[in-house]
């Protein structure tokens, strides 16, 4: 970024943020395949359990990277401001994490299980077993697919009360879809941006966009507000700044205005349709509509929460909102990779018991992934800024929905759409078992065989 020139704001962020995610995601992935290599391994070795975690993960870890890309690309392209610049630090930042996640990471790995304390003691690594949730499950088998028609319903009244936030108490759009007013003020005494945004949130104003400008003033950029709120806020920052001054006070139009949100909306439409064509072809249709219908579903849950809270609609939810569409599709894509490869190896079983074994054996993934994630974003959405607090509380929501809904809403939307599809089941992989980690044995030698004029043949 530093070398394109680029600044970085809060939708760019949220793409680094993704892309650390993805990367995190694919390093999980290739850690529980590896696990269930060691298990079912006779000979119970780490490196050739790792490769095999490492050749079956790939194809999970390809798709979500592509379909992730082509989205950046396309924003990158076709939409213009913030949004734009989302697109770029993603396609940079998953360019990153591949290298680092299948090169930087299987280098690393296998030179530890190769070290004496790793290589005679298995339990350190951590792949000596699949993890007690993962056992308590192999143990347990429950079928929750089998109440797939319940968990679409939870999915449809969720969806319905996020449609109805959005019709009864409306979107509270921010400065930057509105315009207003931006007012820079100078201090006697030097004054933290967050000393100062504590100070305007006191006098009133908690949706302001608190700056520093000139590397000594503070800029507030608010809605439209008259010239009694001004003093307002001026009185506040005075009382930590000993005085202030009105420096320059302009109305301003939309950041994100009519021309930007429409660019915005067409390249993300552009981009949904080429990652559902992308996944239709990798998998099949209705794998795609599955995970995409998903997505939407992710989505809509959040907008629909915010506008129940009365939260701001502004840059900040714009970059937690493309934030959770990457999420999202990365976490169905899992999903769906794993039903694939299920449904391909038990052609014969009936799909509501593939697409449960599937779901059960990418939980610990999920779990893996999510909590840490959840943590973060918790303390940061009760202990942050105002700035943060709206951000991390989108992306703990949307974190939250996708959790659920690459389980419960994409697994059981599959099952509906494959009701009236009349495909065959997926054809099987060419297979790299764990048995490759056995030694192999050498074919006996074929006896000679003695040629009519007496000699060896």
């Amino acid at each position: 970024l530093v070398a394109l020139g680029a600044t970085l704001t809060l939708p760019g962020l949220g793409g680094l943020l993704l892309s650390a995610g993805l990367a995190i995601d694919a390093n999980v992935l290739v850690f529980e395949r590896a696990r269930e290599e060691y298990t079912a391994s006779r000979h119970k070795r780490l490196l050739p359990s790792l490769d095999n975690g490492f050749s079956k993960a790939f194809s999970a870890i390809a798709d979500s990277n592509i379909t992730t890309i082509i989205a950046a690309a396309l924003l990158f392209l076709f939409a213009a401001g913030p949004v734009r610049g989302f697109g770029v630090t993603l396609v940079i930042g998953v360019l990153a994490s591949v290298v680092s996640a299948l090169l930087v990471t299987r280098v690393l790995t296998e030179i530890a299980v190769r070290r004496g304390v790793v290589f005679k003691r298995p339990g350190v690594s951590g792949l000596a077993s699949l993890g007690r949730f993962r056992e308590y499950l192999e143990r347990r088998q429950p079928n929750l697919m089998q109440h797939s028609r319940m968990w679409l319903t939870i999915s449809a009244i969720a969806l319905l009360v996020a449609v109805a936030g959005m019709v009864v108490r409306g979107f509270n759009f921010g400065v930057e879809f509105t315009g207003g007013r931006v007012v820079e003020f100078s201090t006697a005494q030097q004054v933290s941006v967050t000393d100062a945004r504590r100070a305007v949130e006191d006098a009133g104003f908690a949706t302001a966009v608190v700056q520093e400008s000139n590397e000594e003033n503070i800029t507030v950029r608010t809605a439209n507000i008259d010239d009694d709120e001004v003093e307002e806020i001026r009185s506040s920052l005075a009382e930590i700044g000993g005085d202030a001054d009105i420096v320059a006070d302009d109305l301003i139009g939309p950041t994100l205005g009519d021309e930007l949100r429409q660019k915005a909306i067409i390249a993300l439409g552009i981009a949904l349709i080429m990652q559902l064509a992308y996944l239709a072809v990798r998998f099949r249709w209705t794998f795609a509509a599955a995970a995409v219908l998903a997505m939407l579903h992710d989505v809509l849950i959040v907008v629909g929460l915010f506008a129940w809270l009365g939260k701001p609609i502004d840059g900040i939810f714009l970059a937690a909102a493309l934030t959770i569409i990457g999420v999202s599709v990365n976490d169905s894509i899992v999903t769906m990779d794993r039903i694939r490869e299920t449904w391909a190896n038990n052609r014969t079983k009936p799909l509501q018991g593939v697409v449960n074994s599937a779901v059960l054996a990418t939980a610990p993934r999920t779990i893996n992934t999510g909590l840490g994630a959840m943590f973060i974003l918790g303390a940061l959405t009760f202990l942050g800024g105002r700035s943060l607090t709206d951000f991390a509380l989108a992306l703990l929501i949307g974190l939250v929905v996708g959790t659920y809904s690459s389980a419960f809403t994409a697994a059981p939307l599959l099952m509906l759409l494959e009701k009236k599809n009349n495909a065959p089941p997926p054809m099987p992989k060419r297979r790299t078992s764990s048995a490759s980690a056995r030694p192999r044995k050498r074919p006996a030698p074929r006896p000679a065989r003695v040629s009519r004029e007496g000699g060896t043949v």
